[in-house]
């Protein structure tokens, strides 16, 4: 089959590089790519955001399946168009994309349908906004209801500081039209783990649970990021909460979703909070995490086109999973200065030295070629990634890895999973 992966970051590589694996895949194109994805997939010059040329591009290559990795085109119904133009597509239309692109939508389904989520209050007022912080105090967190990137969320300390929140999304727009309506939601406290499930509409298939490292330094201190590695599995998530996951979380949204004329299909990711033994939904994605769907992919030992050709069309009820045993882990290189402002065009060696590693791959996330070289072309730019049969394995053998690289104007985190060695 031809297939079309669409997107150019980690999240892509590490798709495109499971998928090559397949027996069934004949061709695979990635738009538009980076410089690592273009040694397993041929990259396409179109944006992960241009509907229309993506659509033609299908259509004109004989596309079999349209995998779609980031939200926002999504959100902006590009299954929709793909679809329409009869192109099987992993991933949701914008009318259940609406559970990412739309916090205000998703807490409301939760509170519907009885899914445990945090106490919250929508509001579009910045008034009624200040007023609901002054009645239940800090701390507090403050979410721009749409799509902001990950940034879009701020955890209050103090009420003045939620207010302040809420002056910068409401009044100064700082996420534009992302921010026209704010979720204002009771602080969680525990531990925060990443659960991902495959859905066809009707079916769900739980995938092997995950956890990332979201602050920027050590420690867990510094500002958050899109995450600075991860791994799988998450021993926070025992069998038990996992059943408790798709039996309260996973299935009634599904159900959910089904009822109000909005059928979901491709991968549903809650983000979960548990504290003693209890689980809550902190929100929904309608796609692959990053960096947890690397330590996902490497992982993974059932045929990737298989399985979202069946999410795409309704066969979920026909698959079978199978995961390779022991852990994976993937340790984010950044640019030096991320998630602040950072230099692009940085160059980049010992990309094979690491590369070539037993048990080693090493994802890009933000890169590009220029004059045969690799060179930095975004904030988290490498994943690092290697599977062993501990955690604690996975970790120095990724780190050896990390220190096989020549890049003086990168850095990571050195602690990349702590909880998980702690418990082991």
């Amino acid at each position: 089959m031809n297939i079309l992966v669409i997107g150019g970051g980690g999240r892509e590589h590490a798709l495109c590089w499971a998928l090559a694996k397949s027996p069934a895949a004949e061709k695979i194109y990635c738009a538009p790519g980076n410089a690592g994805i273009s040694e397993v997939a041929e990259c396409v010059p179109i944006g992960a955001e241009d509907i229309e040329n993506i659509v033609r591009f299908a259509s004109d290559n004989q596309i079999d399946l349209a995998v779609v990795g980031p939200e926002a085109p999504l959100v902006a119904g590009m299954a929709d168009q793909l679809r329409a133009a009869g192109i099987s597509t992993f991933g949701p239309n914008a009318d259940a994309a609406i559970l990412e692109g739309s916090k205000a939508f998703m807490k409301d389904l939760f509170a519907k349908y009885n899914i445990p989520t945090a106490a919250y209050g929508r509001f579009t007022d910045y008034d009624a906004a200040v007023a609901y912080v002054r009645e239940q105090g800090a701390p507090i967190v403050v979410k721009a209801s749409g799509l902001a990137a990950g940034k879009g969320v701020i955890i209050a300390d103090t009420e003045e500081g939620a207010i302040n929140a809420l002056s910068s999304i409401m009044q100064d727009n700082a996420f534009g039209e992302a921010g026209d309506e704010v979720v204002i939601e009771e602080f969680l406290t525990g531990e925060e783990a990443s659960f991902f499930a495959l859905v066809d509409g009707k079916t769900a298939l739980p995938l092997v649970s995950a956890q990332d490292h979201k602050a920027a330094f050590d420690g867990d201190t510094g500002p958050n990021t899109g995450g600075m590695g991860a791994y799988s599995p998450a021993p926070i998530v025992t069998p038990e909460i996992e059943a408790f996951i798709m039996e309260k979380i996973i299935q009634p949204t599904i159900d959910g979703m089904a009822a109000e004329g909005r059928p979901f299909t491709g991968v549903l990711f809650a983000g979960l909070m548990i504290s003693k033994g209890k689980t809550k939904v902190l929100e929904f994605n309608v796609r692959f995490g990053d960096p947890e769907c690397q330590v996902l992919m490497a992982r993974l030992e059932s045929d990737l086109a298989e399985v979202l050709s069946a999410a795409a069309e309704g066969r979920l009820d026909q698959i079978k999973l199978r995961w390779q045993e022991g852990s994976a882990l993937t340790v984010v290189m950044a640019a030096n200065g991320y998630p602040g402002s950072y230099q692009k065009g940085t160059l980049i060696e010992g990309l094979d030295a690491a590369g070539s590693m037993d048990g080693v791959t090493v994802f890009h996330a933000g890169t590009k070629i220029e004059n045969g070289n690799v060179t930095a072309n975004g904030g988290r730019v490498l994943g690092v990634t290697a599977v062993a049969p501990t955690t604690k394995e996975a970790q120095a053998k990724a780190y050896e890895g990390v220190d096989k690289i020549n890049w003086p104007d990168g850095f990571c985190r050195r602690d990349i999973g702590w909880r998980a060695i702690e418990r082991e």
